[in-house]
């Protein structure tokens, strides 16, 4: 997720890849039981995770053999608000980045813009450092940019307090208020502050609105009809109702400036669903459904997006863990990928206030799943240790499935005769 601050929540930094499993053992699976049992599974699991704490939970899951595995389950306080359906839009969070990171590489195979410009060429005088960042850097989290999700002044739009309409310039000057993490290209940092720059830059590219470039060269050539990027609090379909505590019920794990969220109050909740997420910018504020992501990554992975030669450079990672340069996960270009032990993924996860959300497919886009969870603020704070356990085991289970694999089970706890003497 992000880097811990207090004032750091909403933009996920990337995948929350399933933990490494042993393979000793497993749990009912397409090869045991049959698709049933996998489905069975996949259903226990998001009621675990409903019964641990979470609103509603949305999953689906296609492995490309056939129909896709779709489950809803829902608190019954919140289904007595609205009915969750596996149709519903939401808020897509960071997951917005990789369709970002599309249009640049479109602009780039036309030949308007490419990777290796600095930022300077584009946003002239606005990014200090700006002739040593290039776009690409901004693509990939290798600028050193600060994150402004951390500064103060995004607070309110956070919590849905403040109706100010944050353009992609504004949201850059405030993470430029911030000082820079280390020398343009050097490591590797996850900031939201990338992609209120690379926003900035397509707008200053093409003269249109990114409104606009997310229906005209995405949303409409796919016919992703619950595909847009907000441009206020409204949505345009049936929609998930997303939640977060209300101050007296939030756990003590989440930060005291995060503990006083607006929107609905009911019975120690308060729902979001009508706040404005206008402040994510090119970085989060992209509605759509399980559905229509499925159809966004099918035609990214097989090549109906982009030309060959831009997406290998969507594919072309750094290494996000210092510590495992190898064999830890990459991130490319509004993308990342993980080894599972199901497979390989490639995948970005979303989180801003009320939804968590990741979405995964494999290195084709003929196997994609979604996992959509309807609260944030529990998630991003580690704030509810068995909430995170259920999220993390359903994750983990919904991987394999979308591989057609069995769950790896847990390693057990070792017992009195493997601890070493003394």
């Amino acid at each position: 997720m992000l880097t811990a601050s207090a004032l750091t929540v909403g933009l996920a930094a990337g995948p929350a890849l399933p933990a490494p499993l042993t393979t000793a053992g497993s749990a009912p699976s397409a090869t045991r039981g049959g698709a049933e049992a996998q489905r069975a599974q996949l259903e226990e699991l998001a009621r675990q995770l409903v019964a641990s704490g979470a609103p509603g939970v949305v999953v689906r899951v296609d492995d490309g053999r056939g129909r896709p595995v779709e489950i809803a389950e829902q608190a019954p306080w919140a289904a007595a608000d609205q009915r969750l359906a596996v149709g519903d839009e939401f808020r897509m969070g960071s997951n917005t980045k990789t369709m970002m990171a599309v249009i640049a590489l479109q602009l780039a195979a036309e030949g308007r813009l490419a990777l290796t410009d600095p930022v300077e060429a584009w946003l002239p005088g606005q990014v200090p450092d700006g002739r040593a960042i290039t776009l690409r850097m901004l693509l990939n989290h290798t600028s050193g940019l600060a994150d402004y999700t951390e500064d103060p002044a995004v607070l309110p739009s956070i919590l849905g307090k403040d109706p100010h309409r944050w353009t992609s310039a504004e949201l850059l000057a405030v993470g430029l208020k911030r000082p820079a993490l280390f020398p343009p290209g050097t490591r590797w940092s996850y900031s939201n502050t990338d992609y209120a720059a690379v926003g900035a830059v397509l707008e200053r590219v093409t003269g249109a609105s990114l409104a606009d470039l997310v229906r005209d060269r995405i949303a409409r050539p796919l016919n992703l009809k619950h595909t847009y990027l907000a441009t206020d609090g409204s949505w345009r379909g049936r929609h998930v109702r997303g939640y977060e505590p209300d101050s007296a019920h939030m756990p003590a794990g989440v930060p005291a400036a995060f503990r006083d969220v607006a929107g609905v109050h009911r019975d120690g909740r308060v729902d979001v669903s009508g706040n404005d997420p206008g402040w994510g910018g090119a970085a989060g504020a992209v509605v759509s459904t399980a559905q229509d992501w499925s159809r966004f990554y099918n035609a990214l992975m097989s090549g109906r997006l982009l030309p060959a030669a831009q997406l290998a450079q969507l594919r072309t990672t750094v290494p996000m863990d210092p510590q495992n340069p190898v064999d830890g996960p990459g991130s490319g270009l509004g993308i990342e990928t993980g080894r599972t032990p199901c497979g390989t993924v490639w995948a970005h996860d979303g989180g801003i206030t009320g939804y968590s959300s990741t979405n995964l497919t494999d290195g084709t886009g003929s196997r994609t799943a979604t996992v959509l969870i309807a609260t944030e603020f529990l998630f991003e704070f580690g704030a509810d240790a068995k909430l995170t356990a259920a999220g993390q085991a359903l994750q983990s289970a919904v991987t394999c499935a979308m591989f057609g694999k069995p769950t790896p089970a847990p390693a057990p706890a070792p017992g009195p005769a493997s601890v070493p003497a003394h």
